[in-house]
C-alpha cells in the first residue's frame, strides 16, 4: 500500500508540474498579445491556462489586468476576487490594482478606495497602489487627496514617471514651482516620449508665466497668491520667493543680450536662477516638495549638472542644436545619470 501511495503521489506531482508549465507557457503567450493590444486574444490564452491549472496565480493576475484594460470591469473584479480568495498569502499587489481600478471605472468610488486601502495595508511598498488611488481621487475631482496619494507613490518610487506627470499637471494652475520641479524630474525619467514633448511645452510655459512683451515694453504679472505671508508665518511647501525671482529672471529673456540665445540656453539661465533661489531660501522651509524635489535640484546645481539636465529635458524638442549637443557630450550625460541614479532620496 505504501508503494502504491508513493507512486500515486509521484504521478500527481509530475502531472501538476506539467500542467503548471503548460499553463505558464500560455500565460507568456497571453502577455505578448496584451502588449500588442490584443486583449481578447490575451484573455483567451489566460482562460486556456486556467483550464489546465484552475488556480494559477499568474494567469489570474494577468487575466484580471487584461479584462480591466479592455473595459470588462465586472469580469475583472470576479477574477480578482478569486485570486485573492485562493492565494491569500501570495503577492497580490497588481491584483488589487486591477480590482480597485475596475470599481473606479464602474463609478464605485467608496468601494474602490476600500480595496486600494486593503491592498496598501497588505503591500505598503507597491507604489502603483498609491498612484492608482490618486487617479481614483482625481477622477472624482478630489485633487488634494489625489496629490497626497501621488506624493506617497513617489516616496516609494521616486522615479515613477506617471506620478511626476500627474503632480505636474495638478499643481501647474496653483503651485508653479512644484509643478516646474515635477515636470523637470519627469523629463529626466522619461525624456523622449509623446508625454515628454507635451510636458516640455508645459514646463516652458510655466517658466514664462506672467511675462509678456508688447512692442518694446515687457510686462511682468505677479500672482498675488504666490506672495509671502505679510505676517512672516511659514507654511509647508512655500516657494513664494523663488516664484517671484523666477518672474523677474524670465523677463530677461527679452533683453537684447539674450535674444540670440537658443531656447535651451535661456532655459539654463532661468533654471540656474530657480536653483540658486531654492538654495538661499531652503532654511526653515519644509514639506514634500522641498524634501523630495527641491533638494535634488539644489544638489544638481552644486554638482554643475544643470547644462546636461537641460539638454536631456529638451531631447523631445527635435531641435538640431539639442541633438548635436547630446551626440557630442556623452560623457556629460553619463556623469549626470550616474549622479542622478545614485542620489540619496532618503536624506
Amino acid at each position: 500500500m505504501k508503494v502504491k501511495t508513493l507512486l500515486l503521489f509521484l504521478f500527481f506531482s509530475a502531472t501538476y508540474a506539467q500542467n503548471k508549465a503548460e499553463a505558464e507557457k500560455l500565460v507568456d503567450e497571453g502577455i505578448e498579445l496584451h502588449d500588442k493590444g490584443d486583449y481578447d486574444g490575451a484573455i483567451g490564452k489566460y482562460s486556456k491556462a486556467l483550464e489546465i491549472d484552475k488556480d494559477n496565480l499568474l494567469a489570474l493576475t494577468e487575466k484580471a489586468m487584461s479584462l480591466n484594460t479592455s473595459g470588462k470591469y465586472d469580469e475583472s473584479i470576479q477574477v480578482a476576487k478569486h485570486a485573492i480568495s485562493t492565494h491569500p498569502k501570495e503577492d497580490l499587489s497588481t491584483v488589487y490594482v486591477s480590482y480597485a481600478n475596475s470599481l473606479d471605472h464602474l463609478h464605485k468610488l467608496d468601494e474602490a478606495l476600500k480595496i486600494y486601502d486593503e491592498g496598501i495595508k497588505k503591500f505598503p511598498d507597491y507604489y502603483q497602489l498609491y498612484f492608482n488611488k490618486g487617479v481614483c481621487y482625481a477622477n472624482s475631482n478630489k485633487y488634494g487627496e489625489a496629490v497626497d496619494c501621488l506624493q506617497k507613490a513617489l516616496l516609494v518610487n521616486p522615479n515613477h514617471a506617471g506620478s511626476l506627470n500627474a503632480i505636474g499637471i495638478m499643481e501647474m494652475s496653483s503651485n508653479r514651482i512644484p509643478a516646474i520641479l515635477a515636470f523637470s524630474r519627469f523629463l529626466i525619467v522619461e525624456p523622449q516620449t509623446s508625454r515628454a514633448k507635451k510636458n516640455l511645452e508645459s514646463l516652458q510655459n510655466l517658466l514664462m508665466q506672467g511675462v509678456k512683451q508688447s512692442d518694446e515694453k515687457i510686462t511682468i504679472s505677479i500672482n498675488s497668491d504666490m506672495l509671502a505671508d505679510p505676517k512672516g508665518k511659514k507654511k509647508e511647501n512655500d516657494f513664494s520667493q523663488t516664484d517671484l525671482i523666477l518672474s523677474m529672471a524670465a523677463g530677461l529673456d527679452f533683453d537684447k543680450k539674450n535674444t540670440a540665445k537658443t531656447d535651451v540656453e535661456k532655459f539654463i539661465g532661468k533654471f540656474e536662477t530657480i536653483c540658486a533661489s531654492l538654495d538661499e531660501t531652503k532654511k526653515g522651509n519644509s514639506g514634500f516638495y522641498w524634501q523630495n524635489l527641491a533638494l535634488y535640484f539644489i544638489e544638481m546645481k552644486e554638482k554643475k549638472l544643470i547644462e546636461p539636465f537641460a539638454y536631456i529635458a529638451f531631447a523631445s524638442s527635435g531641435k538640431e542644436d539639442v541633438s548635436k549637443w547630446l551626440k557630442q557630450n556623452q560623457a556629460e550625460l553619463e556623469k549626470f545619470y550616474t549622479w542622478s541614479t545614485g542620489y540619496n532620496w532618503k536624506k
